[in-house]
């Protein structure tokens, strides 16, 4: 898959509730965690943005879109981006993946597919909806889940026909939400 169709969507609109502060400000090894979303991004995408009503993501230099339905979640994050991407794919990620880096996330587009209109990540039987390529042609299914208030990620994911690429425990380190201050200082030891 060329760069020139993929978009990278970084979700930065959630509330933090777990975690007590803004986690896309975070510092993790010298970036915040919004940043390293982004760095992952920037060699297989050719343009980012950042969904969140935070005006201080201004300051990254990306395109910054609100939510068009607040309080509604990654369901609503996720139309957002599909909404307003010119490419026929997007990858989304969460801002809350520190360890992320491209080698991973070009799992996901090395793979030949046309019929999966999803292509996620799986480690122990969990799928990772947050960190995975979406067709923009799941913009549909999106806005009906709005409409219908189906507020379940998931859900709405089993509805694009997914495709799940099997991790490694050695790999899944790298997609590993931090959503809380324990989950934070076990990862301040990985260098």
């Amino acid at each position: 898959m060329k760069k020139s169709n993929i978009t990278g969507i970084v979700l930065a609109g959630g509330k933090s509730s777990r975690m007590g502060t803004d986690k896309s400000h975070l510092i993790f090894n010298d970036k915040t965690f919004i940043e390293h979303s982004i760095y992952a991004l920037k060699e297989i995408t050719t343009e980012i943005i950042i969904i969140s009503k935070n005006e201080k993501h201004d300051d990254l230099g990306y395109k910054r879109i609100p939510d068009y339905i607040q309080d509604f979640g990654p369901v609503a994050g996720i139309y957002t981006g599909l909404t307003n991407i010119k490419t026929k794919f997007a990858i989304i990620l969460s801002c809350d993946i520190p360890l992320i880096q491209t080698k991973i996330l070009k799992k996901l587009i090395n793979i030949e597919n046309d019929e999966h209109q999803v292509i996620q990540f799986e480690f122990k039987n969990k799928n990772t909806p947050l960190t995975a390529l979406y067709q923009k042609s799941c913009v549909t299914i999106f806005k009906k889940a709005i409409k219908n208030k189906t507020r379940r990620l998931q859900s709405v994911v089993k509805q694009c026909n997914p495709k799940n690429i099997i991790l490694s425990e050695e790999e899944a380190i790298y997609i590993q939400n931090i959503n809380t201050k324990e989950d934070f200082k076990t990862i301040k030891i990985i260098k």
